[in-house]
């Protein structure tokens, strides 16, 4: 396969595993480097920057091939040291970055001044426009199905990836609710060069998660996903358990949302230890997209990727060629 997307981050397949909080590291990242797409480590699942540097250099010793960092950039009380995570990607020689959250125009010059590669993850067209006008190389286009946080505007795919094809000249991945390889050759037809999975690569034999969270993937349909933080108007799409349904009990009160009885529910290191390390699918709140109905296995990530493929190409060889006739 060559698109705009593998040109520019020098992969086989345009396929992309997009940065994920306790999830992303050297182990997944690698496997899916050389299974032909781009792995991507994600940052701040490191504890300080030091941590990082350390996981970019396994990564190297476990692919030859490209991979990528996040960097998500959100609101926190005590937020991380941004600045020092950015110098630990620039020092180590990464040469390809995933921004999300916030602008990343603060970084921009020291990623751009050694060659890196910024794709930016985007939930509106507003966004990606200003994108794209900072130097961004591509967009990744999360819709409103995707896990983690969807925006405010609730645009699914069907509508977001034609409306921000239609208005950038840098090349587009498609993210959120994507699964199969179906999706990727539909993602084609709107106007992508790509693809980026989340919660599907969760669900395979090298994501370092326990394996009743993957069982869970597998019991779940596209209704189990709930989404927290509205009153906020910082939304997050979870999985639908037990702590995510007492976060919806607590915005349904009267008056204004207190963060502070949230904040023992929905702390970050509670999600890690009690559910992705320990297993209780219920332990605390996870993030989980709507493809959840489309996950029934654990393959590899190198079977993975061969399936999306063959998929891909058997939509558009027997799905949809009959459109040719009309």
């Amino acid at each position: 396969m060559k698109t705009r997307i593998t040109e520019l981050l020098g992969i086989e397949y345009p396929i992309v595993q997009g940065g994920m909080m306790w999830v992303g590291t050297a182990d997944l990242a690698a496997a899916v480097s050389n299974a032909g797409g781009l792995g991507i480590i994600t940052a701040l699942t490191l504890p300080t920057p030091d941590a990082l540097t350390k996981e970019i250099a396994r990564c190297r010793e476990l692919t030859s091939k490209p991979f990528g960092v996040n960097l998500t950039i959100l609101p926190a009380i005590n937020p991380p040291p941004y600045e020092e995570y950015a110098k630990a990607i620039v020092e180590s020689g990464v040469k390809i970055v995933e921004t999300a959250g916030r602008n990343p125009q603060p970084f921009m010059s020291a990623f751009k001044a050694v060659g890196i590669k910024v794709v930016h993850k985007c939930t509106s067209v507003r966004h990606a426009l200003k994108a794209e006008s900072i130097g961004c190389d591509a967009v990744s286009v999360d819709g409103f199905e995707c896990a983690g946080h969807p925006g405010e505007d609730d645009i699914t795919n069907l509508v977001l990836i034609p409306v921000v094809a239609a208005k950038l000249s840098i090349p587009i991945l498609a993210s959120g609710g994507i699964a199969n390889g179906y999706q990727m050759a539909a993602a084609f037809a709107l106007g992508a060069e790509g693809i980026n999975m989340g919660t599907r690569f969760v669900a395979t034999q090298e994501a370092p998660v326990h394996d009743n969270v993957k069982q869970a993937i597998i019991d779940a349909d596209e209704r189990q996903t709930t989404l927290i933080f509205r009153t906020l108007n910082n939304t997050a799409r979870v999985f639908n358990n037990k702590v995510a349904r007492e976060v919806l009990l607590i915005e349904d009160q009267d008056g204004a949302t207190d963060f502070a009885k949230l904040q023992p529910l929905v702390a970050g290191e509670r999600g890690r230890e009690e559910v992705m390390v320990s297993g209780d699918i219920n332990g605390g709140v996870w993030a989980a997209g709507m493809a959840l109905g489309l996950i029934d296995d654990i393959p590899t990530c190198e079977v993975l990727l061969q399936r999306i493929v063959a998929e891909a190409r058997e939509a558009v060889e027997s799905r949809v060629s009959s459109l040719l006739n009309l």
